[in-house]
């Protein structure tokens, strides 16, 4: 069954009361949960066959790729980018919609069964669980900063017209109910910032902008890059952006070497126990997590006062037991040391 619930105004209460209770079988969740959530449908309980894939060992995890490796069929492909926005949905796009969960239940049972086998079954419960709890995620202070290909800016006159014209962009997005992209292309936007055309015409003439849809838009933009002109000085946007937590690993030699040394060690001992138990180490342990605990790590480097910290960071009960006694001693890694024994890959 298809439910599509924009011609339902959203109303969803009868199918939220028919899900509360069975299991969800979603594949990457924690993509699909934030969507639903605003439809106010929320899983009492949950399968992530992605997540199931990546502790299983495998190394590809798209749905496509799953299925037919451990079912032996092939999902058909064609729709997946489409703006499915509009309405009503083509058939063959219902046809494609229904077609791509359809082997699920089939997937789920199959990877069930492979996690058991490998003892990992306790482990994959524990983060469906954590993806299902899981707060929504905390809105960044500067979404704009996230535009793809934001790097080649090099002047902060140059970050606020990206600045204004993310702002414009995400204002029609949400009027017309569409993903910003399909508004105007990151690229064109890094484009115009960088190029700077101080009238409409100008505006047109590069590659994107030559579209029918965006010389509509002609004059939206150029006011965006108008604004971002006509800025003062003290109002534009700082080149380096705010960043909660550590500074990138790449400054840490310089900046604390006793630092660098601890998340040297901690990633050649995560590396080594992920391998061991066929996981991603990605998967191990939360990558930021381990930055924060190298960074600043607790006073006292014991197992029991890691293991706290690391529970304090979200880390699971099973990611604890496999990492604390090589992270503690990762911990009490130093930068004199190192030089001694030399660099750890």
């Amino acid at each position: 069954m298809l439910v599509d619930p924009i011609p339902l105004g959203g109303d969803l209460a009868p199918l939220a009361r028919a899900l509360t209770g069975p299991e969800w079988v979603l594949h990457a969740a924690s993509q699909d949960l934030p969507c639903l959530a605003e439809l106010d449908l929320y899983p009492t309980s949950l399968f992530d066959t992605e997540l199931a894939g990546r502790l299983a060992g495998y190394d590809r995890v798209a749905l496509g790729t799953l299925v037919e490796r451990l079912l032996g069929f092939q999902l058909e492909k064609g729709h997946g980018a489409a703006d499915w926005s509009q309405r009503p949905l083509p058939p063959d796009w219902l046809n494609y919609a229904a077609l791509d969960v359809e082997l699920l239940i089939p997937l789920r049972d199959r990877l069930e069964q492979e996690l058991a086998d490998a003892g990992k079954l306790t482990w994959a419960l524990e983060e469906f669980e954590a993806v299902r709890t899981a707060p929504p995620a905390r809105s960044r202070p500067e979404p704009w900063r996230r535009t793809s290909g934001i790097h080649r800016l090099r002047t902060p006159r140059q970050l606020a017209a990206v600045r204004a014209l993310w702002q414009a962009r995400d204002v029609i997005a949400r009027e017309r109910d569409l993903s910003p992209g399909r508004v105007l292309p990151d690229r064109a936007v890094i484009e115009a910032a960088l190029t700077d055309p101080p009238d409409d015409v100008e505006l047109v003439k590069l590659p994107v902008f030559r579209g029918r849809a965006q010389r509509r838009l002609a004059t939206t933009w150029s006011d965006a890059l108008r604004t971002a002109r006509a800025l003062p000085r003290a109002e534009l946007p700082d080149p380096t952006p705010p960043h909660d937590g550590p500074p990138p690993p790449s400054r840490w030699a310089d900046k604390d070497p006793d630092a660098a040394a601890r998340l040297a060690a901690a990633r050649a001992a995560l590396t080594e126990i992920a391998e061991t138990h066929t996981l991603p180490v990605e998967n191990l342990l939360q990558p930021d997590l381990v930055r924060r605990t190298c960074w600043e790590p607790p006073a006292t480097l014991d197992e029991p006062t890691v293991a706290d910290m690391l529970r304090a960071g979200g880390a699971r009960s099973w990611q604890i037991e496999l990492t604390v006694a090589a992270l503690t001693e990762a911990l009490h890694a130093t930068a004199a040391a190192r030089d001694v024994t030399g660099p750890t890959e």
